[in-house]
């Protein structure tokens, strides 16, 4: 499989936001009153934003924006096969968008997850951010979320191997490891 990592575009993002995997879905529909594809897209469009394509289709979208001087927030969905981006969009996030965000003057960034959401909850664990606290309620139905963040001090000190680990690993067809492979920054064609 060829993944490639590029800018986002408010197409790919409405179309992977309207095939999210289920576990994706529940943790947005928790957190918005009325939301669309588009309005998902629009909303993410905002700050720094990457989709992440397998064979040419967008299957995931990720980013960050600021939420005021110092503060970002660092989010991502997908379709049922964002789990093959996992490993390329976890390169790109250590080689590209954490420094894209230093650069700008992070001082925090956050991320929340559902609680229940086992799958985010890992990735951020091996992404290297610090699980903070519980937020119990915070979803509109009382479902309870669990903040994660990076600080300025803890951004730049995590080692990729412990962020792309073994259950992160992509296979193609023919169950060969994917790996980093194909990942690619946004300069590259």
């Amino acid at each position: 499989m060829t993944l490639r990592i590029i800018p986002a575009t408010l197409r790919d993002l409405s179309y992977i936001a309207a095939n999210l995997r289920p576990e994706d879905r529940d943790e947005i529909d928790c957190q918005f009153d009325d939301w669309s594809p588009a309005l998902l897209a629009l909303t993410a469009l905002q700050g720094f934003a990457y989709v992440a394509e397998l064979n040419g289709n967008p299957a995931a979208g990720f980013g960050a924006a600021e939420q005021r001087g110092g503060l970002w927030i660092a989010w991502s969905w997908g379709t049922r096969r964002m789990k093959r981006c996992v490993p390329g969009i976890t390169e790109f996030f250590h080689a590209v968008l954490g420094p894209e965000v230093a650069a700008r003057g992070a001082w925090r960034v956050e991320a929340r997850a559902l609680a229940a959401n086992e799958l985010a909850l890992r990735w951020l664990a091996r992404l290297g951010a610090t699980q903070r606290c519980r937020l119990p309620g915070y979803g509109r139905n009382g479902e309870d979320f669990l903040l994660y963040d990076w600080t300025r001090e803890s951004w730049n000190h995590v080692p990729l191997p412990k962020a792309a680990g073994a259950e992160a690993a992509a296979t193609d067809t023919d169950h060969r490891r994917q790996g980093r492979a194909g990942a690619r920054s946004s300069t590259q064609g």
